[in-house]
């Protein structure tokens, strides 16, 4: 049986939501109010519950319930309320009282720092939550020795960039101290909290060939593993859903809940394949973004005009490579994409 965890004043409504998702009774509650006895013996007359003209009663949404675990180990927390990564972070801190600055970045089903498991812009109704929390920070001189150091770069949506690969028998692969899942927290000490994965990408290409710069990051702790409990097989929110369906996060708007599509899902792989591949950095709701905006036009000057009037030009695409990016969104379309996964190497 699970622990549940979490702040004083909020752990009587955790321990009630978790009972009524996990015991099953499921039969619907008398309405108070409609079966008091009448004291004096005489026969109540029974008022309409619904007139006429009123409107049927629209059942109430059901509340979308996660549970999560600190990755290194902890009991069992449930999180709920959320609609952006941002807010999902807070909820993980409040849970387990503490500050949200420490939480690095989440992965859905291990506890590992595995970034293939990466929560990003979707979470499955059945999804259980690790949250990574700081670790050591390690600092080290690195000599740009080549034009490229050999890193993927993405982030955390609340401000923390961080490692989701490096390149083997590139420079950055023969630091020991380097490890995928490392928060770069500084450059030369230039702190980066705050920075998006491709402001940091861009300031680690521009260090010129040749140069030693001091990089200082974080590691997710890692010490033990014995209080992680196994999963007892309803990993979420069990009643809402049989694992297809997923919950979207928006970094503005409401959270919505979708069946994935085979055709958006490979989009979205391909356009974050190209964006690793000529910019080093990943991110699935940017490609996201890039796909929908995409697929509402029929030729690349108009998707070249929309990014233009997006937010997406902060980025500072080419020419070239919002071409680039419109042919994956036309092959996706047309049908011409498959699901293999192409192999990208890092740029800088």
């Amino acid at each position: 049986m699970h622990k549940i965890f979490g702040k004083k004043n909020k752990s009587k409504d955790n321990l009630v939501e978790y009972s009524q998702n996990s015991t099953g009774n499921d039969g619907p509650r008398p309405a108070e109010g409609n079966n008091t006895p009448d004291t004096n013996g005489t026969t109540q007359q029974q008022q309409p519950a619904v007139q006429k003209n009123d409107p049927p009663a629209q059942p109430p949404r059901p509340k979308l319930v996660f549970h999560c675990q600190q990755a290194h180990g902890s009991p069992t927390g449930i999180i709920s309320g959320f609609t952006n990564v941002k807010e999902l972070y807070q909820k993980i801190a409040d849970c387990y009282d503490l500050p949200v600055s420490e939480i690095l970045f989440c992965t859905l089903n291990t506890h590992k720092a595995d970034m293939s498991r990466l929560l990003g812009g979707q979470i499955g109704l059945e999804d259980f939550i690790f949250a990574h929390i700081k670790g050591r920070p390690k600092e080290m001189d690195v000599t740009k020795s080549q034009d490229a150091l050999g890193l993927t770069i993405t982030d955390n949506g609340a401000g923390y960039a961080f490692i989701k690969r490096i390149k083997e028998d590139s420079i950055m692969d023969k630091q020991e101290l380097i490890s995928v899942g490392d928060h770069i927290e500084k450059i030369d000490g230039k702190s980066l909290v705050g920075c998006r994965h491709f402001e940091v990408a861009k300031m680690l290409k521009d260090i010129p060939k040749g140069t030693t710069f001091t990089i200082r990051v974080v590691e997710p702790m890692k010490s033990g593993f014995s209080f992680v409990e196994k999963s007892s097989g309803k990993k979420g929110s069990g009643n809402l859903g049989s694992g297809k369906q997923t919950l979207r996060l928006r970094s503005s708007g409401p959270a919505t809940v979708e069946v994935p599509d085979d055709v958006v899902n490979v989009a979205v792989d391909k356009v974050n394949g190209l964006l690793e591949s000529f910019m080093g950095i990943n991110d699935t709701e940017l490609a996201q973004t890039i796909w929908e905006l995409g697929s509402k036009k029929d030729n690349p000057s108009d998707f070249a005009m929309a990014m233009d009037n997006s937010e997406l030009k902060d980025f500072g695409f080419t020419d070239d490579f919002i071409f680039d990016l419109w042919g994956a969104i036309s092959d996706a379309k047309s049908g011409r994409l498959t699901k293999d996964v192409q192999e990208f190497n890092e740029q800088f």
